[in-house]
């Protein structure tokens, strides 16, 4: 969290790291999550005592107003957040003073009063079929260490073959790999199995017939050329370079391959709720923006093709 020595009394200090502590071990939040939480509410805690021209008390926060949280928004806006930026914000607030409200200390009737700015929902930029299938397949080309380019080849294959984020793939162990199924841990520790499809048992199978280094069953599967475990910067860089090499779209991407699963899956008369669960979403509404993309890519066809698409 962003230093608030000065921002907030001895008080607030120790239940800023209660709060925390809360998201962590009981709420499970990721790292990156729990830290933008803390920087949002450390730069609203700023505000205030900016305003107020000392510490923030539990008075303060007693008499905080909605006015006071708008503006906040407000002066956010004017330095160039966004729409998402600003509803991550004011989610790290509503979540700060939730807690405190538990604890009996202030209420968040400001915070209700409270709408939160809307975003515009940007469609996945899915690759096509043969696409994907060239960024999993064409690191063969680019690298001239056999056991590297399966490597790389095994990891795009999860992303692609298994819709898995690229620190989900990464994060896999030998143990993790349990017969046609492998055990994935996604965002905020949450585990769930996903199929393990032959082509990508292969690619993985390939790459550790050829790594150099010695993998017990609990360590880390990827590992980088001096046996560490692999960076997710180093897979970014490949499909950096098959984009230049196969003339792929400036949008493909690792987590582009995950969209190109999702998408491909539902074009292929995929169910929504399994594709929920393959992908870990915990909400269905976050899955179902790929019937939008599905919907988009049948109406871009039927543009391209129609014979009375212009009429």
């Amino acid at each position: 969290m962003t230093d608030t020595a000065f921002l907030v009394d001895d008080d607030l200090r120790a239940r800023l790291g209660l709060w925390q502590r809360e998201l962590s071990a009981v709420r499970r939040l990721a790292p990156n999550t729990l830290e933008a939480y803390g920087r949002d509410v450390a730069q609203f805690l700023a505000f205030l005592a900016e305003h107020t021209g000392g510490p923030v008390t539990r008075d303060t926060l007693k008499g905080m107003r909605a006015a006071d949280i708008r503006a906040f928004m407000a002066r956010r806006r004017a330095e160039n957040a966004g729409s998402r930026s600003l509803a991550r914000s004011l989610s790290g607030l509503k979540s700060f003073f939730g807690y405190l409200e538990r604890e009996g200390i202030v209420t968040t009737e400001a915070l209700n009063a409270i709408r939160t700015p809307r975003q515009a929902r940007s469609l996945p930029k899915a690759l096509t079929v043969a696409e994907a299938r060239a960024a999993v397949a064409g690191t063969a080309e680019l690298e001239d260490r056999p056991w590297v380019a399966a490597r790389d080849m095994a990891v795009l294959s999860l992303c692609y073959g298994a819709g898995l984020r690229i620190a989900e793939a990464l994060s896999l162990s030998r143990a993790d790999l349990e017969g046609e199924v492998m055990r994935v841990t996604g965002k905020g520790g949450k585990t769930r199995l996903v199929p393990l499809i032959a082509p990508v048992r292969q690619a993985i199978e390939a790459y550790l017939r050829l790594c150099p280094f010695s993998i017990g069953p609990r360590e880390t599967l990827f590992r980088g050329v001096r046996g560490g475990a692999l960076s997710p910067r180093l897979i970014q860089l490949r499909v950096a370079q098959l984009r230049g090499a196969f003339g792929l779209p400036p949008t493909a991407s690792p987590h582009a391959l995950r969209h190109s699963f999702a998408t491909h899956l539902l074009g292929r008369g995929g169910d929504l709720r399994a594709i929920q669960e393959l992908l870990g979403h915990a909400s269905l509404s976050t899955t179902q923006i790929y019937t939008a993309v599905d919907t988009e890519r049948l109406l871009e066809s039927y543009r391209t093709a129609h014979p009375r698409a212009e009429g």
